[in-house]
């Protein structure tokens, strides 16, 4: 059974979380009161997950979350009530090691908790199995043994002249994901001319404050799509959370997105497959789709999609993959060219719309 310590300074937050993690099958071992606590429990009990309160007296969030793993590292959920200053403090956490976060109800919040439960019990589940601490510094590691098709040149070694014209890159994540897709936005050299469109399973209202991150950290402009929104080379659109981005026009290299509150598929929304499947319906220019660390089987299809179209196709490995879960099923369709670890990545993106690469092939 998945054991749990739930820390938050609110003691009628603390019963709430606890009985619907028990209920669900998840056994809380400790409660805590502050990040002091938090850090003392996990010590004491090593659980397998714990859910953070963002503020909290005497050592917050943040703070517990960085001393956890630092001295004994556990997959950490953040529970956080969605306000501007906390959308912040929220992504300092995940810097900070913290695996995922989950969005407090607001309202009434007993009605909110009971609703919003067995999406509160599948993400603690699902983080519980993340992988964290030393296994995940191995990202960097060049000898992983499920790496294939590893370039043998970087994004700075390449001219603009070695790439196919109009590329379009598909990124889909979940749990997990955000550091990684920031890694990798963050490494893509602008000469490569993307368009770039990335599916993040997060809530309504952070993919505005992911995509100025990753606007910050890339060459690349990007931001979160609005529906109607237009990109062309160089430019990224973060999928907003709560609606599917699909792709609904393409010509001479600009394409446009549609937004639309249809049903949730694979259980979320957005979802990569939406995303993934109606570019390889629009796009007739070089596709690269890829699938990094998160769970559940949302991408499979799409990347089924993208080669069916004669696109390029990346999956994380399992080393560097918080959650595996994603990468996996999309492997298993056998659509899936480079099995990378996250390192490697960018450069596989690269080589799979390199000139003498595309006419080899």
């Amino acid at each position: 059974m998945t054991r749990a310590v739930v820390a938050d300074d609110s003691h009628f937050m603390r019963s709430v979380i606890s009985d619907i993690l028990n209920d669900g099958g998840i056994e809380v071992v400790a409660q805590a009161r502050n990040g002091v606590e938090a850090v003392e429990a996990v010590h004491e009990h090593r659980p397998d997950v714990v859910t953070m309160d963002v503020e909290m007296p005497e050592m917050n969030g943040i703070e517990a979350v960085e001393q956890i793993m630092d001295e004994v590292p556990t997959p950490i959920l953040m529970l956080s009530a969605h306000t501007g200053e906390n959308d912040d403090v929220t992504f300092q956490a995940l810097d900070k090691g913290a695996v995922d976060f989950f969005t407090k109800p607001g309202g009434e919040v007993s009605m909110e908790m009971s609703r919003l439960e067995d999406q509160l019990v599948d993400i603690v589940s699902s983080v519980a199995e993340a992988s964290v601490g030393p296994s995940r510094e191995s990202a960097g590691n060049p000898d992983s043994t499920e790496s294939t098709a590893v370039s043998s040149r970087s994004g700075s070694e390449r001219s603009a002249d070695e790439y196919v014209e109009n590329p379009t890159l598909l990124i889909g994540s979940s749990t997990g994901g955000p550091k990684m897709v920031e890694q990798v936005m963050s490494e893509l050299p602008l000469d490569a001319e993307f368009r770039v469109l990335i599916v993040q399973h997060m809530p309504e209202g952070f993919t505005g404050r992911f995509a100025d991150r990753i606007d910050s950290r890339s060459d690349y402009d990007v931001r979160e799509g609005t529906d109607g929104d237009r990109i062309g080379a160089g430019e990224a659109l973060v999928a907003p959370g709560d609606s599917h981005m699909l792709v609904s026009n393409y010509h001479a290299g600009r394409l446009r997105v549609k937004l639309t509150d249809d049903p949730p598929v694979n259980s979320v929304r957005p979802a990569v497959d939406m995303t993934m499947s109606s570019a390889a319906e629009v796009i007739e220019d070089p596709m690269v789709g890829v699938i990094l660390t998160g769970m559940g089987e949302d991408g499979a299809a799409g990347i089924k999609s993208i080669k069916a179209v004669g696109g390029k196709t990346i999956a994380q490995d399992e080393e560097t993959s918080a959650v595996f879960g994603m990468p996996k099923r999309a492997i298993e369709t056998g659509y899936v060219d480079s099995i990378l670890p996250i390192s490697e990545i960018p450069d596989g993106i690269l080589d799979a719309i390199e000139r003498d690469r595309q006419e080899v092939n």
